[in-house]
């Protein structure tokens, strides 16, 4: 049997947490058009006969701000220690999407780094083959990945890539297993995200999901209460708005992700608090699960 794990990198919006999404067969990372949506360094499982992939969805790697940001750093560099590969995923449509000290921390790692070039149906071929030699000239890469996630294609040639490039190894999950993200670690990522989409551009970076309870009834609905806390008064009326319908939608959008992923009804209530700079706050980070292991 091969099996390894896999460290998925690449600047934000470059489609790292679609791909996972796409691989694993299930939403488990947080996915939006806004720049880093994954805080987390998430663990998705790949299994298929003879063939275990464990892939870690990293930040978006950037220059940190607050004390948020270097923990993403730090998820980003946890990612690629002790990895058997790596996929540095690049979005095609942007000229300049990784800097040289990325490819150059990635030669050094002496691991097989694939290159994956997302949103390919979103360019000509001649584009691309002007991307391939681009990238071909920063450093020697195990194979070049031209996909486009969000379609599902060409990712089956990236598996099969990975695969060749692994060594032999145990199982090291259940094979019916998809992620080892605790459960309200998950349904606090569909919350944000679903804040994600639903918000102005200033708020969602200052935003965090706090789980208060998660319990199954007798009936087997499963009952979730979870608070969402923001930096500003102001961010805080644009989370609830008018009447208290964005709040809504932000819940009703997030219960029907909930439901699919879970395979059973779920009463979803959703509290607005407001914490100044806890983006900076030793103590909230801890409580909102960012804090180095």
């Amino acid at each position: 049997m091969k099996s390894g794990f896999v460290s998925i990198i690449g600047k934000p919006n470059a489609g790292k947490s679609t791909l996972l999404n796409c691989i694993i067969g299930e939403k488990i990372a947080a996915v939006s058009d806004k720049p880093q949506t994954t805080r987390n360094a998430i663990s998705g499982i790949y299994t298929k006969d003879g063939l275990q992939i464990v892939f870690m969805d990293t930040p978006g790697i950037h220059k940190p701000k607050n004390k948020l940001g270097e923990f993403m750093t730090k998820e980003i560099e946890g990612a690629m220690n002790s990895v058997d590969a790596a996929v540095l995923v690049v979005d095609c449509t942007e000229k300049t999407d990784v800097n040289d000290e990325i490819i150059n921390n990635l030669a050094a790692s002496e691991i097989p780094v694939f290159l994956v070039i997302n949103k390919i149906d979103l360019i000509s071929k001649d584009e691309l083959l002007n991307i391939i030699a681009d990238y071909s000239q920063k450093m020697s890469f195990a194979a070049f990945i031209p996909l486009s996630a969000i379609n599902n294609d060409g990712v089956d040639l990236l598996l099969e890539e990975i695969e060749a490039a692994l060594p032999d190894g145990p199982m090291y999950f259940p094979d019916d297993m998809v992620t080892d993200q605790p459960e309200k670690q998950i349904i606090a990522e569909f919350i944000r995200e679903k804040a994600l989409w639903c918000l102005e551009k200033e708020v969602p970076h200052g935003i965090a999901v706090e789980i208060l309870s998660f319990k199954e009834s007798e009936n087997g609905v499963l009952k979730i209460s979870a608070t969402i806390y923001c930096e500003k008064k102001s961010h805080k009326g644009i989370i609830i708005g008018k009447g208290g319908l964005m709040l809504k939608k932000i819940g009703q959008l997030s219960r029907k992700e909930a439901e699919a992923f879970f395979g059973t009804k779920v009463f979803l209530e959703l509290w607005v608090k407001i914490k100044e700079d806890w983006r900076n706050s030793d103590i909230m980070l801890k409580n909102f699960g960012f804090s180095s292991k």
